[in-house]
């Protein structure tokens, strides 16, 4: 375990983390509103406060599974130091600011673990990973877009049978109140998910000095503070990627959009009881082109989907190449 660090850095250290957890936030809102808003159930203004407080809410409802994977699953507890950890937090920052600029949907989950890896191993070489839960988190790149796609291909199957006698404006007006119910449980699947690496990230700091004694665990005003970090980001918006999310891949139906929210918290639900930290963009975007897919294939607009997942691909070693960068300027700078 590496030396102990003064209090204020540790106090900047534990600002910067909420700093992302706010950006995430931020980035992340268009994973919450954006079908509630495209589909006009409620207003930009409204669905915020809506997604902000279910993301701050989701401490209640979760256990702590994910940030625990994050704090003991992606690098050593013992590679971790004061370094390593502001590396990391400017390899995610960095690459959220700039896709969030862009407007490009990225996931800010895989540029923290891609943050973690590029520090850890700038540190200590590849025996910095731990790659049971970095290969578990690899794989639900992968698998959670494509639950996500297949819930809501099936959940449009389904709903469209059950409404095949009703006439459209009767199932327009019951989606329409369906969505509410659909969006809060979005919400609290990303609260649920999301906030929680922040968590992991906070407590594994102060794991490496000496605060938490000898077992790893989650102070509680961590918890809140790092919900309420994310609550008051998705409070704040992200319209340049709720345009992207909710109109640019495919135009939905309150019945479509209720779907692809379901789908969508349906598998951040899954992962955040096994622990696994996956990507709240990637499941909704992968919920959203299943819903245009049940349709017809032509009703996705293909083109766009893929520009958002050749920014998926690199994500993770984007930010590790930031943060590794940043690691050797700070050693050097020491």
């Amino acid at each position: 375990m590496d030396a102990t660090i003064a209090l204020p850095v540790l106090i900047f250290l534990i600002a910067v983390a909420l700093l992302f957890d706010f950006l995430n936030g931020l980035h992340d809102a268009a994973n919450s509103i954006a079908t509630i808003v495209s589909t006009r159930v409620l207003r930009p203004q409204y669905a915020v406060i809506w997604a902000a407080f279910f993301n701050f809410i989701a401490f209640m409802v979760f256990g702590l599974h994910v940030a625990n994977t994050i704090g003991t699953g992606i690098i050593g507890p013992n590679v971790v130091d004061a370094s390593v950890i502001f590396a990391a937090l400017v390899g995610a920052i960095v690459w959220n600011l700039i896709t969030w600029a862009l407007g490009i949907p990225s996931s800010s989950s895989h540029a923290l673990i891609g943050g973690l890896v590029g520090a850890g191993i700038a540190k200590a070489g590849l025996s910095a990973a731990v790659w049971s839960g970095l290969s578990k988190t690899l794989l639900a790149i992968v698998l959670s877009p494509l639950v996500g796609f297949l819930l809501a291909l099936v959940l449009v199957a389904v709903v469209s049978w059950l409404s095949v006698r009703s006439t459209p404006f009767a199932v327009d007006r019951a989606f329409r109140i369906l969505q509410f119910v659909s969006a809060s449980l979005y919400s609290l699947g990303h609260g649920g998910n999301d906030a929680q690496k922040t968590m992991g990230i906070i407590a594994v700091l102060l794991y490496s000095q000496g605060h938490l004694g000898s077992d790893f665990n989650i102070p509680f005003w961590v918890v809140i503070s790092c919900q309420a970090a994310m609550g008051l980001g998705t409070l704040m918006g992200g319209w340049r990627i709720v345009r992207t999310m909710g109109l640019r891949i495919t135009k939905l139906t309150p019945m479509q959009g209720f779907c692809a929210e379901t789908g969508g918290a349906a598998t951040l639900f899954m992962a955040t009881y096994l622990g696994v930290p996956v990507s709240t963009t990637h499941t909704i975007t992968g919920a959203i082109v299943g819903v245009g897919a049940a349709r017809r294939v032509s009703a996705v607009r293909w083109n766009v989907a893929s520009s958002i997942v050749y920014a998926w691909v690199i994500t993770i070693p984007a930010s590790a190449i930031v943060a590794a960068a940043t690691y050797w300027a700070v050693v050097l700078l020491r």
